[in-house]
């Protein structure tokens, strides 16, 4: 499957409370390419959350099948997806989830100690434009550092995959255009494949594609052949 690196094939994941069930997803069909910067956007409940978390390892499909590099997530023991999660994928969260009582260059290395091919985490730490911010802590950062710190702690595990959950929901606007513009450097000098989930519409104008999700399902997909830079967003 040339070109088909993330593959997404009748994905259903429903979620059971006594007797309700919900249908978080239900028969999602998408693929991304390697190297591509891609953005699911939806509406708080659309179901774009669950998905990354099943890209992510962290929640198990109903039914479907999930292709990873060749990979069927499907198959994978709990061991496997542990793994799976340590060596594979890097993860950015909206509130950044670092932790309180190390500082950025220990949080990051924190994330290099668990990983096979991981990158030199000090090296990484000025590739994010925080060398002079190594010793401190999270407390003594703005919001923007710590976010720069969660993305450098996600590239410094050497990841096949990164899964930003509104990356930019927490920071002001020219911080978060700044931050999107790392995530999409990161994505073209290294090739690797990054996916962004949010609802801000405008974040589709700097994406190779746009996996549009609404009650569950895929809307749409749109292949955008000319993205902009990420400096010039506007919203």
């Amino acid at each position: 499957m040339e070109g088909q690196y993330v593959v997404f094939e009748n994905v259903t994941k429903i979620y059971k409370t006594g007797e309700t069930e919900i249908r978080a997803n239900d028969n999602v069909n998408f693929h991304i390419a390697e190297g591509e910067f891609c953005a699911i956007l939806g509406a708080s409940g659309a179901g774009k959350s669950t998905i990354l978390n099943l890209l992510g390892g962290m929640d198990v499909l109903s039914s479907g099948t999930i292709t990873i590099d060749g990979r069927n997530l499907a198959k994978l023991n709990l061991k496997q997806l542990t793994d799976y999660r340590r060596n594979d994928v890097g993860f950015v969260f909206q509130f950044y989830n670092i932790m309180p009582n190390l500082t950025a260059l220990e949080n990051i290395e924190l994330a290099t100690e668990i990983c096979k091919d991981s990158l030199d985490a000090k090296a990484i730490l000025g590739d994010v434009g925080l060398d002079d911010r190594a010793n401190n802590f999270p407390a003594q950062l703005s919001g923007g550092e710590q976010q720069r710190v969660s993305i450098a702690r996600a590239i410094a595990k050497n990841p096949k995959i990164l899964l930003c959950d509104e990356p930019t929901g927490a920071l002001d606007y020219e911080t978060g255009k700044k931050i999107l513009k790392l995530l999409r450097d990161f994505s073209k000098k290294s090739n690797k494949t990054v996916i962004i989930v949010t609802h801000n519409q405008a974040i589709k104008a700097i994406a190779d594609r746009i996996i549009h999700v609404k009650n569950g399902s895929v809307e749409s997909i749109e292949i955008n052949e000319n993205p902009i830079d990420a400096e010039m967003l506007e919203w």
